[in-house]
């Protein structure tokens, strides 16, 4: 009887070298550089932020797990994904949220905005932002910060310039607002903490710098357009990318993986559109800060945006027909 051979190779279906990349690692690596944010929000605010904090993260993981289960599926919340996006929805709130409110929003950013969809991956709008709008439509007076911390001592940037005009914003200096010291989302007005944070993921390389470079260059240029019309009625472009969840939006919520073009193009067009509809919700909408509003409906132009791709090997980007572009 003949023994078998040992084999001298051993074939594998490839790849055969990871690179050490995995969406554990991205969550874990987004989380962290949202800490500086979470950290002052919790100095300027006080345990209010760190309620909501703790309890929208909490909501959000056991919302994944029991859906999962629900849906038969395989249990996803140790990739960290339910707990990024529940912090995530923390930060567009206001300390004084309700906890009712905090958790209907971050079971909706849940169950509305990812697991509706298939998980994580599958959404076409970015999860936060569905229960966020969710919320601020339903009960508006619970998420205007204005209204729900009246005894607080920091300005309302937004809101004094939606409702009183542009000399009501001109004794507010440009570095307190980078500092975090106004009223908005716990977290989303964190300026420097999330520049800080946004210069570690993009070292990273966890987000694509298209992104968040189109979307500050869509808001500067628009205000700078509304400013040249008309300086006694507009805030300056500085003004505007400062206050309010701008820089929150560019960094953390515009680069959703999901909702968010591939390519480059696509990606430079996708955060222009996204930061130029910002002023216009802010100069004609209801919502003194048209961040959250302006990203969802941007999300809703990604799959025609990626539509504009490079030819094979290279070569002009097509639209889609696959025809030459100019």
């Amino acid at each position: 009887m003949l023994k078998p051979l040992n084999p001298i190779l051993t074939v594998s279906v490839p790849p055969h070298v990871h690179c050490g990349r995995s969406i554990r690692r991205y969550m874990i690596d987004t989380l962290i550089a949202l800490m500086p944010a979470a950290l002052m929000a919790v100095i300027v605010f006080g345990v209010g932020a760190l309620r909501v904090m703790a309890l929208s993260c909490a909501v959000a993981v056991i919302a994944e797990f029991l859906l999962n289960r629900i849906m038969k599926r395989e249990q996803s919340v140790d990739d960290y994904s339910a707990l990024l996006t529940g912090l995530l929805f923390s930060f567009l709130l206001p300390a004084s949220s309700p906890w009712w409110l905090v958790v209907v929003g971050s079971f909706g950013s849940i169950a509305l905005g990812k697991m509706i969809f298939g998980g994580l991956g599958g959404s076409p709008l970015c999860p936060p932002l569905v229960g966020w709008a969710a919320c601020r439509i339903s009960w508006e007076s619970y998420m205007d910060t204005n209204a729900t911390m009246l005894s607080s001592h920091l300005a309302a940037p937004l809101q004094q310039l939606k409702y009183f005009g542009l000399d009501a914003i001109g004794s507010i200096p440009l570095p307190d607002l980078l500092m975090g010291h106004q009223l908005g989302g716990l977290g989303a007005i964190q300026v420097a903490a999330l520049l800080l944070g946004a210069a570690y993921i993009l070292l990273r390389g966890h987000i694509k710098w298209e992104v968040p470079a189109g979307f500050i260059a869509g808001l500067l240029l628009t205000a700078w357009i509304y400013q040249l019309i008309d300086p006694t009625t507009y805030a300056p472009p500085l003004f505007h990318l400062l206050a309010g969840g701008a820089i929150f939006g560019a960094f953390f919520l515009a680069t959703d993986p999901s909702s968010s073009p591939i390519g480059s193009l696509p990606a430079v067009l996708f955060g222009l559109m996204a930061g130029a509809m910002v002023i216009i919700i802010r100069v004609y909408g209801l919502y003194p800060d048209g961040v959250p509003f302006a990203i969802l409906l941007a999300n809703l132009f990604t799959p025609l945006l990626d539509r504009i791709r490079p030819k094979p090997f290279g070569g002009p980007y097509s639209f889609l027909d696959g025809t030459e572009g100019a």
